[in-house]
């Protein structure tokens, strides 16, 4: 369900980025505390009245119980992008955003042991809530953060990271990598792809002794360091990841099956079900946006995860999914936006 929510704060974190705050009324504080790594759905309309709909990782810490959450979401400018674009330039204290509450399972909720996270530009976002709260909460909590940007002024929350470095010099390690920019201490320019990583993280901590490895940003840094790490000997569990976008061509889709004739969808939702009629070509989404809107979705990409539902009957095909853990999917778990009928009956639950 969407709630609108009035915009606090806008603070340019860099020439393409900003940073939104929400206020949260009293009334819906419990609605809106998140975990750390959780995300938003933001809803708009164009001047068409087309709706747009995009999510956005929360940064903030996660709100101590009793105390009012903070609602702070990191937006980078994407080329073309509807949302990113009215964010930079129109946005402004005051406004009112539609807002879904908060969603996700790429998570680290507050406990003891060794924590690391490898992200990419805007990547940085979810894995700052994560930090930050556990840091705070957790005195037997390290955690180390190995962030690639391109340049120092195109990276995203400079002061927040470094004020965690100041504030827990003994339990967060910070190692900064530039893809374009030299720096003058520290790492070699250049990207974090596979090979570099596997010769570096056994160089900067006990790989083997991490309780969690959180990976987030772009597809290519995101599969790399995966590989890097399964190549280390790190356990699939271990291993958590978030795709902030696809590269072109970097994961073509795979070919949906044909739908059948007269395939059929049954669906629940918000505890009610309803049954209807599987167009050709359209995915699962769209077939129960046709009769009700208020289906759950954000990014129609196979990235956002907004859109999980439970497989009931049936088999279907995912064309792309870059959001579900493989224990997910083995648990019967689906990306409806990227589901296609593959058998004349389907039937998701969108509740469970």
């Amino acid at each position: 369900m969407f709630h609108p929510l009035r915009v606090s704060d806008v603070e340019r974190l860099t020439d393409d980025s900003v940073a939104v705050t929400f206020a949260v009324p009293p009334e819906l504080r419990e609605t809106f505390r998140h975990v750390p790594g959780q995300h938003l759905a933001l809803r708009r309309h164009g001047v068409g009245g087309e709706e747009i709909r995009r999510t956005y990782s929360i940064c903030s810490p996660a709100a101590p119980e009793g105390e009012a959450p903070v609602l702070r979401v990191g937006i980078r400018l994407v080329d073309g992008g509807e949302f990113s674009t009215y964010a930079l330039k129109e946005l402004a204290v005051g406004d009112t955003v539609e807002v879904m509450e908060p969603m996700g399972r790429f998570l680290l909720a507050p406990r003891p042991g060794r924590f690391a996270a490898i992200v990419g530009g805007s990547g940085i976002t979810p894995v700052l809530s994560m930090a930050s709260t556990l840091l705070a909460r957790e005195p037997q909590a390290r955690f180390c953060l190995i962030r690639s940007d391109r340049t120092a002024a195109s990276t995203m929350f400079l002061d927040e990271v470094a004020d965690l470095k100041d504030r827990f010099p003994d339990r967060f390690q910070l190692v900064t990598v530039l893809s374009r920019e030299e720096q003058q201490s520290g790492l070699p320019s250049g990207r974090l792809d596979q090979e570099r990583l596997a010769g570096l993280l056994p160089a900067l901590l006990p790989v083997g002794e991490v309780d969690g490895w959180f990976l987030c940003g772009p597809l290519g840094l995101v599969v790399g360091a995966e590989r890097a790490l399964r190549g280390l000997g790190v356990d699939r569990g271990r291993i958590h990841q978030e795709i902030f976008h696809v590269d072109d061509g970097s994961a073509p889709a795979v070919r949906a099956a044909a739908v059948p004739a007269h395939a059929t969808l049954t669906a629940t939702l918000d505890g009610r079900s309803g049954t209807w009629p599987v167009q050709e070509g359209e995915s699962l989404l769209e077939t129960v946006l046709r009769s009700r809107s208020d289906a759950p979705y954000a990014c129609k990409g196979g990235v956002c995860g907004t859109c999980r539902a439970f497989l009931v009957t049936g088999e279907v095909r995912m064309d792309r999914n870059y959001a579900l853990e493989s224990e997910e999917t083995d648990a019967g778990y689906v990306l409806a936006c990227q589901s296609h009928a593959v058998t004349p009956e389907v039937e998701l639950d969108f509740d469970r």
